[in-house]
């Protein structure tokens, strides 16, 4: 599989979150970073194309699992990450990790 650009897999990232079921509650000011939050769900998702700082991360502590894509990824890739991103969001609730089926 061809890999895609770093937007493309963000924005493919964001529409597998829609389809798990995840609401798109925000985007960072340059347009670079958004956030996911689940109904019922305490903390958010972060999709970035770059890792917070020390300082980000004591300021928005409501973001509890990040997925950040810096270079071209497939879509197997993609899941792959994805997945252990919904994982560790999930295992922060004390829920069991559900991974993201290909269609």
């Amino acid at each position: 599989m061809a890999a895609v650009t770093p937007a493309a897999a963000i924005d493919r990232a964001r529409a597998l979150l829609l389809a798990e079921g995840f609401s798109e509650i925000g985007q960072g000011t340059r347009g670079e970073s958004f956030y996911f939050g689940l109904p019922g769900a305490e903390g958010q998702v972060r999709v970035a194309n770059h890792a917070r700082t020390p300082k980000q991360r004591l300021k928005h502590p409501e973001v509890v699992a990040s997925l950040v894509v810096t270079g071209p990824l497939s879509e197997v890739a993609l899941r792959e990450r994805l997945s252990a991103t919904l994982r560790d969001f999930r295992g922060r609730q004390g829920r069991l990790a559900m991974a993201i089926e290909p269609p």
